[in-house]
């Protein structure tokens, strides 16, 4: 069961203006960060997991505790450093920042890894067996600048919740090829690999412990192709993965898609 959508949470909470659309999750409003202003950064006060929009995630681990809990497992999520920065910053403005201003990239990722610690710890105390971490910005900066200044507030979340005795599920959208190395050592359980990762670099880098999700591509089969061909996809990166394979699609599966392909997965699932 999981407790995965709405990624702009913590950012309304921070008091960051938002998006709501009609078949998407809400997103931060791009055209107006809340962090414009370098300088607010020292005018935010870390907001209460226990209120707001990040209370909804909470009671809904509550809810799922209540209803399958010790049947199911049930997963909690957080932001990572770079997503919640960017929905902090904006994209544009933290991409220039870590060259220009890495100083103020480490305060900002110093205050986001204690936010999201704050919110690990009420969603894991309402009834989470797995917290998941989306840094899907991460992919999109180099091996030198994701090691210099982004893994290690990667690690420091991950280490923090494993320290709250919970496995760590970790998410990065995009091509992470060239980060698969230092992402080996953050030692998390698991690991989502998007369609634009190699699969089979991915399960030599991170090792056989490591539990794998993904990789095949969600519009080319699960949106746009036959259930037959979502049901090979998933045979065939179950046979690069190996043991510990996760069953699912490289990222998300797109709204529309036939139901009978995402039965597919199912059926996969359930095959093997």
């Amino acid at each position: 069961m999981g407790l995965i959508s709405d990624p702009a949470r913590e950012a309304e909470d921070c008091g960051a203006p938002v998006v709501w659309f009609d078949d998407q999750p809400t997103a931060h409003d791009a055209s107006h960060p809340l962090l414009e202003v370098k300088t607010d950064l020292g005018k935010l006060r870390q907001p209460d997991p226990h209120a707001g929009r990040m209370l909804d995630r909470v009671q809904g681990a509550e809810r799922f505790r209540q209803q399958v809990g010790g049947q199911i497992p049930i997963l909690g999520w957080v932001e990572g450093p770079m997503a919640e920065a960017a929905d902090l910053r904006g994209m544009d403005r933290i991409m220039l920042d870590l060259m220009d201003d890495p100083d103020f990239c480490r305060d900002l990722f110093e205050f986001v890894v204690e936010m999201e610690l704050n919110f690990a710890r009420a969603q894991i105390e309402a009834g989470v067996d797995i917290m998941g971490i989306g840094d899907a910005a991460a992919s999109l900066i180099g091996p030198d600048l994701y090691h210099q200044h982004v893994y290690p507030f990667e690690k420091k979340l991950v280490d923090g919740i494993h320290a709250m005795g919970c496995p760590v599920r970790m998410h990065i959208c995009g091509n992470m090829d060239h980060l698969l190395a230092d992402i080996a050592t953050l030692q998390v359980e698991m690991i989502d690999i998007d369609y634009l990762t190699d699969l089979q670099l991915a399960r030599r880098t991170l090792g056989a412990e490591v539990a794998i999700l993904g990789n095949f591509e969600p519009v080319r089969y699960v949106l746009n192709g036959t259930p037959e061909e979502v049901y090979q996809q998933c045979a065939a990166c179950h046979q690069v993965v190996g043991a510990k394979y996760v069953v699912g699609p490289g990222c998300e599966v797109p709204p529309g898609s036939p139901a009978e392909n995402v039965r597919a997965i199912t059926a996969y699932a359930r095959s093997t």
